[in-house]
């Protein structure tokens, strides 16, 4: 029983994790080359994340310089990052490529604001998700007499309060990102 709720807390921090990192991706202020971080380019015929094509260095508030590590890729990257919702038209000249970000809009704030919304809800469903497998893997202890009735529902109050824990540090996430949207 322990078991289950230690893995359902340790899968829980994953999903709050990967909520932090998906609101990493969205640019508030400063462009970040953590915003690249999800990025796939075609290379050699499998699909790369672009951490592993390019290095990536800020030159100010709104330009990223990208390095191909192979000049042979340049092409993929430029690609990828044109196609992606990054809102940035890449400008490349033949060794490196630039990427200037345009000023944040209130219209463009608002519409990040929705983007974290949504992966915030994402990351919460998720946390659901492995409360619902867990109680099930609870109730199932039950079942086959492993465990008593009582138990089981001390059980489900302590899954209940992980629950709650994991999905307040994801609102606490959005709380700050909207905040640092809003930062004019």
């Amino acid at each position: 029983m322990n078991e289950t709720l230690n893995e359902a807390d340790q899968k829980m921090g994953k999903s709050v994790d990967a909520t932090r990192e998906e609101f990493a991706a969205i640019r508030a202020g400063r462009a970040n080359p953590a915003m690249f971080s999800k990025l796939v380019a075609e290379y050699y015929g499998s699909l790369t994340p672009l951490q592993q094509l390019a290095s990536f260095a800020s030159q100010d508030a709104r330009t990223i310089l990208v390095t191909p590590f192979d000049v042979g890729a340049l092409d993929a990257i430029e690609r990828s990052i044109r196609d992606s919702d990054l809102g940035v038209n890449p400008s490349n000249d033949g060794k490196t490529i630039r990427c200037v970000f345009p000023e944040l809009t209130e219209e463009r704030r608002k519409e990040y604001i929705k983007i974290a919304k949504a992966k915030t809800e994402d990351g919460k469903v998720s946390v659901r998700n492995i409360r619902r497998n867990a109680k099930q893997a609870l109730d199932k202890l039950e079942k086959d007499g492993e465990v008593g009735k009582d138990d089981v529902t001390g059980a489900e109050k302590r899954l209940d309060g992980l629950t709650k824990k994991h999905t307040d540090e994801i609102d606490e996430l959005l709380k700050k990102k909207e905040a640092e949207l809003l930062e004019v």
